[in-house]
């Protein structure tokens, strides 16, 4: 079985004097997460979209989905945990004891205010899932990369034929994800930035999903404005 698996966990400090959450606010007249999610939603490989949010904006997530999504049947909001990689395991909890876990059980799991991808990125990530067990979304590096370990002078310059922007989805068996999670130390926990970064502290590879230069992360203002230009172009 495959899954979605939305994180909107987010409370958008960055981007500044806010009313609620970025993945909330408005792009094209309608929330950045609703947009994400109509990406999943027309995928029929999906038994389930999870959509993962703060306990205190379930309710209107609920709401949300229910005003712009016709059938909303395959779609569920439950509560996300403390940190990323908490909140996916949340989601795999809720499989676990709705549906069971299997060796070929899958989640697509996705940022929430990604609203961009497309249905090559999704397909990509179920295939190389499927067949390697883990795989993340990358577009290869433009800018060159510096690296600096007191944050005052440069330490190393990386080869930028080498380097990659992570994305998402990324994708992964569930059975191998939780086994592995549940192997770190509560100090290797604290040091994980996603949940690819699990496989590579495992040894375990993680296989390379093309992305694309506008599967944004909307984070900041200039982002918003980037985009309704994005969205009046997919008109």
């Amino acid at each position: 079985m495959i899954f979605g698996v939305v994180l909107a966990g987010g409370i958008g400090n960055r981007m500044g004097n806010v009313e609620k959450p970025k993945q909330f606010l408005t792009i094209g007249n309608k929330p950045i997460l609703i947009h994400t999610l109509e990406k999943f939603y027309v995928n029929d490989k999906f038994e389930q979209i999870i959509v993962l949010c703060p306990a205190q904006w379930v309710e209107h997530t609920k709401n949300l989905i229910k005003k712009y999504l016709k059938d909303t049947e395959r779609v569920v909001v439950i509560t996300g945990g403390a940190t990323r990689n908490d909140t996916i395991m949340n989601a795999i909890t809720h499989i676990e004891e709705k549906y069971g876990i299997e060796d070929d059980t899958i989640i697509v799991t996705h940022d929430s205010v990604r609203p961009f991808l497309t249905h090559r990125i999704i397909e990509d990530n179920i295939k190389y899932a499927l067949e390697y067990g883990a795989c993340d979304t990358v577009i290869p590096a433009t800018d060159t990369i510096v690296e600096s370990q007191d944050h005052k002078v440069i330490s190393n310059i990386p080869d930028r034929s080498k380097m990659y922007q992570g994305q998402t989805p990324q994708s992964f068996k569930v059975k191998k994800l939780k086994q592995f999670f549940n192997e770190l130390t509560e100090e290797e926990k604290e040091i994980l930035t996603d949940a690819a970064k699990i496989f590579v502290m495992k040894g375990e590879p993680v296989y390379l999903v093309a992305g694309e230069v506008f599967n944004i992360k909307i984070t900041y203002p200039y982002d918003l404005r980037v985009a309704e230009t994005l969205v009046k172009e997919e008109r």
